[in-house]
């Protein structure tokens, strides 16, 4: 069965998550001894249903028995998560998840997406680590200001993305282009693969270009948030935000 709902953590992911979608929240729980005045102000203004924490129950909400902060929302992933075809593609860059299967590394994809100007993270349902609190926490709160969006066929969302004038590239270490060189002049579709094994056969070969990150010889590769926060930072210095 499709896990429809989760429960977030820490005081800046519930902040995060009450400013920019509030719409998405069932419930709001604060711990009696959380003293943040602000994040309780928050919660009333936007009209968030709050009751008192149990600390019983959030043992079993918090993944890996992180540091809640006394502040755990419930939210839902119908309001959160944009089916694709709901979405509509800006014309910029989009970072497409294939079978990335950390979710620290999923959400700190999702937060050097936001901060270098992407503008959306692409998530297959299958093979692909789902949007979960640990997910929200590694992603500093961001999910909640960058667009996610469901996929379900990977090999039809990259034929519609180059239909509409995105050229698509993976990241891999045998890649021929290097990102320092490459001047992304069209609207771009980055693939970011498996931790281990990287990008199949199947799906590079969909790719227009593959890109490769210029590291030491006494490295072997980058984490894949690591690559792809730099590959972001690099289309980013083409195309900065304009204020």
């Amino acid at each position: 069965m499709k896990q429809n709902k989760i429960y977030i953590y820490g005081r800046h992911a519930v902040r995060e998550a009450l400013t920019n979608a509030p719409l998405a929240i069932r419930k709001v729980y604060f711990a009696k001894q959380m003293q943040d005045d602000k994040l309780r102000k928050l919660a009333k203004q936007v009209g968030v249903d709050v009751e008192l924490l149990d600390e019983r129950k959030a043992t079993s909400w918090v993944e890996g028995n992180a540091p809640h902060q006394g502040a755990i929302a419930l939210v839902s992933l119908f309001e959160l998560v944009t089916p694709y075809e709901k979405w509509k593609p800006q014309g910029k860059a989009v970072v497409l998840l294939h079978e990335i299967q950390d979710p620290h590394n999923v959400g700190t994809i999702i937060r050097s997406a936001a901060a270098f100007g992407a503008e959306a993270v692409l998530m297959p349902q299958a093979k692909q680590a789902p949007v979960t609190g640990a997910v929200i926490k590694a992603s500093a709160g961001m999910a909640f200001s960058m667009p996610l969006v469901s996929i379900s066929n990977l090999q039809k969302t990259i034929s519609d993305l180059k239909k509409e004038g995105y050229k698509v590239y993976g990241l891999a270490g045998e890649g021929k282009t290097s990102v320092a060189d490459e001047q992304f002049n069209e609207r771009a579709l980055f693939i970011m693969g498996n931790e281990s094994k990287g990008l199949p056969k199947s799906t590079a070969d969909l790719c227009d270009t593959l890109l490769s990150i210029p590291i030491e010889e006494k490295a072997e590769s980058l984490n894949v948030a690591a690559a792809a926060a730099v590959t972001l930072f690099a289309w980013h210095t083409k195309h900065p935000s304009k204020s």
